[in-house]
């Protein structure tokens, strides 16, 4: 249900929490890691975590610089800082960030079950408020004729209207519809069947097709008009679900 991302520089301990954290009792269902700031603002961006767990002596963008930048992205994002230190003023910056916990290294795995339990029941009381609040408010309510809630209607909408726009995310449809991004994922996979980084991907590709068959775009033409800031990576994604890249969907089309 839940998606963790471990961030530190070193391997031994992202290894040792991967080995011995009992993940299934948490009800954590994704693990990512990364080395270093870049690397994790990277994987943040394409994996929306709900919870990170953090060194904040790392390379390249030390881990209270990424802490701030994702709490700019995603304020419901929920941050542990595992460190070795000590200091008044880390702590400090921690807690002005917006850090949710802060324990000293070195951490045995009664330490980390512990942290990751206490940050898994804060989303969960998190969840439930919002539920609470959305049925108080009568926000959810039955479509009559389709019985499905209304916010399938709303989120269609706001994916046509950021079909070309790379930067659209699972936090930023949260936003636009006022809940956060641990419930935009459940509530997406309820009403969809699927994910919502499979469903934007999918809805993208159908729209790519039509454009290869009904215009002479080129293809970084195409991969811009459907909302992919990389044309190799729209390439690879295309051959993935279609078996052939566009070019080559493009010329077997015409040749019929």
């Amino acid at each position: 249900m839940y998606k963790l991302l471990i961030v530190d520089d070193e391997p031994i301990i992202r290894q040792g929490i991967r080995k011995f954290v009992n993940f299934e009792e948490l009800t954590i269902t994704e693990v990512y890691e990364a080395s270093n700031g870049n690397e994790a603002l990277k994987r943040f961006y394409e994996y929306t975590p709900d919870i990170v767990l953090l060194d904040i002596n790392m390379p390249k963008l030390n881990g209270l610089e990424f802490a701030r930048k994702i709490k700019s992205i995603n304020e419901n994002v929920l941050i542990a800082v595992i460190t070795g230190y000590d200091y008044y003023e880390y702590a400090v910056t921690a807690l002005k960030i917006g850090i949710d916990d802060y324990i000293l290294k070195p951490v045995s795995k009664n330490d980390i079950q512990e942290l990751l339990s206490k940050l898994v029941n804060k989303l969960k009381v998190r969840l439930k408020k919002e539920e609470v609040n959305l049925l108080v408010e009568g926000i959810i309510e039955k479509n009559t004729i389709t019985g499905e809630y209304n916010y399938k209607d709303k989120i269609i909408k706001i994916i046509e209207e950021n079909e070309s726009n790379p930067s659209f995310s699972l936090p930023f449809l949260a936003n636009e519809l006022n809940i956060s991004t641990g419930y935009c994922s459940s509530l997406f996979k309820e009403l969809f069947g699927i994910s919502f980084k499979e469903f934007v991907i999918r809805n993208r590709l159908e729209k790519a097709k039509i454009l290869l068959l009904s215009s002479d775009l080129k293809i970084y033409e195409i991969s811009e008009k459907v909302g992919f800031d990389e044309p190799n990576y729209f390439s690879t994604s295309f051959k993935k679900r279609y078996g052939v890249s566009p070019n080559q969907f493009k010329e077997r089309i015409k040749d019929q």
